[in-house]
């Protein structure tokens, strides 16, 4: 039974699309520093083997012997996986290549669903006084994402503005369906932002176009444009909206923050940094 005394947990996010290079952890680590930046706590779970969210918020990997699979399957305290990123009011449980192999242990576990949701949920997270929890997925749709949407309130998903891109969005919309249909009835999808999108490519506007006909208000207003600095920033360890604030790609993830947080009525409630 759910304790009534303790606060209002976080909105949880799981930004999710089983295809690689569509610009996930990218919109992960800017929408994170974005809100950030408003005002809000915000705590990045990457879960994904490849680590990328956690390198692009510059955690060394030195820094990482503990990381989302002692979140996951190991008897480690919250407090001592959460750390704090180089962004201000953006924590971090970090990931390494080792999360690679959690999702054969997660097979035979009896709760392998349900792992991140209990993980997420433990009253030792209260402390950080968090507004938003953004989960990196992996590019599939294995167990580490069926877990990340049983966590969460809703999916965010990053679609590119290529050829093809509408292509595999129907079998993730359909895991959302199923997840929200036998484990999680709260689950919704938070929106799909197009990324990569070149304005001056015919190409970008016929994706833009095909996706607003098929997906209607699912669609964010604010599109990210394809940028050379978001692609440089995460060389420098750096979200771009700290690399280049006022490049175009810093003004548009800006803007996906406000306009998510004015979707779901967000308000301050953080106590600091």
């Amino acid at each position: 039974m759910s304790d009534p005394t303790r606060p209002k947990g976080p909105r949880i996010i799981a930004v999710a699309n089983q295809k690689g290079g569509v610009g996930k952890t990218t919109t992960t680590i800017n929408l994170g520093a974005a809100l950030a930046a408003d005002g809000f706590k915000v705590l990045l779970i990457d879960l994904d083997p490849q680590g990328n969210a956690s390198t692009g918020l510059g955690i060394e990997a030195s820094q990482r012997q503990l990381n989302t699979y002692d979140l996951l399957l190991g008897d480690v305290p919250l407090e001592d996986i959460v750390q704090e990123s180089d962004v201000e009011r953006v924590l971090i449980v970090p990931a390494t290549t080792g999360l690679s192999s959690a999702d054969i242990e997660l097979i035979s576990n009896e709760k392998r669903s349900y792992l991140l949701y209990d993980a997420l949920r433990q009253p030792a997270i209260d402390q950080y006084d968090l507004d938003v929890i953004l989960i990196d997925c992996p590019p599939s749709l294995n167990l580490l994402t069926v877990n990340a949407m049983v966590s969460a309130n809703s999916v965010l998903v990053p679609l590119q503005s290529e050829f093809f891109a509408l292509e595999g969005l129907s079998q993730l919309m359909l895991t959302v369906r199923e997840v929200r249909e036998t484990i999680n009835s709260k689950l919704r999808i938070e929106g799909i932002v197009l990324t990569m999108y070149d304005s001056r490519n015919r190409l970008s506007q016929q994706v833009e176009a095909d996706a607003r006909e098929n997906l209607g208000e699912l669609v964010f207003k604010t599109i990210i444009p394809r940028n050379v600095r978001v692609s440089e920033a995460p060389s420098f360890a750096m979200p771009v909206t700290e690399y280049d604030p006022s490049s175009k790609g810093a003004k548009a993830y800006r803007q996906l923050a406000r306009e998510l947080a004015s979707n779901n009525s967000m308000t301050i409630t953080a106590k600091g940094s």
